[in-house]
């Protein structure tokens, strides 16, 4: 029988509001939130233009304001902002979660967000009684050097291609030995739900 491995897109898939955002208001305030896209909001335009790269943009934006930060306070923060947020999770995502959860399958979260946050919303807001083992985060590493945050990206920007990089090199056996069920809902997820046997567009707004 072939292994069932279970891949979701984070933001805007699971979740209902991209929580890069949400994460920055939450953690530094609307005010400074506003001042600090006010500030990058050329790169911004360029971006949405796609006359800028995505990842250069958002690193840029983590940068300001997070570089030179703690990691044990930075940690703190998205363990409270998984606790105190965990309204963000869709239900019809939770339930899935769960049936996948319950059928012993592999389960990857494929996402550009940082690992930090997206971490404890599956440990702690999911479900209480599952092992955090059979679920795997492939999102995006912050460096981090003498216990600081840098503001740099240690990995790739997880967005189109590069999910089934990841998602390859997660899968030990032979592509033939997996059935794979993908679910997204944007431009960066569609070579995801491409390479599954199932994939499923915008699952869980019903």
């Amino acid at each position: 029988m072939k292994r069932k491995v279970y891949c979701y897109d984070f933001d805007g898939t699971i979740t209902r509001k991209d929580t890069l955002l949400e994460f920055i208001k939450y953690t530094k305030g609307t005010s400074r939130f506003l001042q600090g896209f006010l500030l990058y909001s050329p790169l911004l335009i360029l971006m949405k233009l796609h006359l800028y790269p995505n990842y250069k943009v958002k690193q840029k934006v983590f940068s300001y304001f997070f570089r030179g930060e703690s990691i044990d306070a930075f940690n703190h923060q998205c363990r409270s902002f998984a606790r105190d947020c965990a309204d963000l999770l869709r239900e019809s995502a939770r339930t899935s979660l769960r049936k996948a959860i319950a059928e012993d399958a592999t389960i990857f979260i494929v996402s550009a967000s940082i690992d930090n946050w997206v971490a404890p919303f599956f440990k702690d807001s999911v479900v209480s009684d599952f092992n955090p083992t059979d679920l795997h985060i492939l999102g995006t590493q912050i460096e981090v050097v003498d216990n600081k945050i840098t503001g740099r990206f240690l990995s790739r920007n997880c967005y189109g291609q590069e999910k089934v990089n990841r998602i390859q090199q997660m899968l030990t056996a032979p592509r033939d030995e997996y059935h794979i069920i993908a679910y997204g809902d944007s431009r960066g997820d569609q070579e995801m739900l491409a390479y599954a046997n199932q994939g499923y567009y915008k699952p869980f707004r019903r």
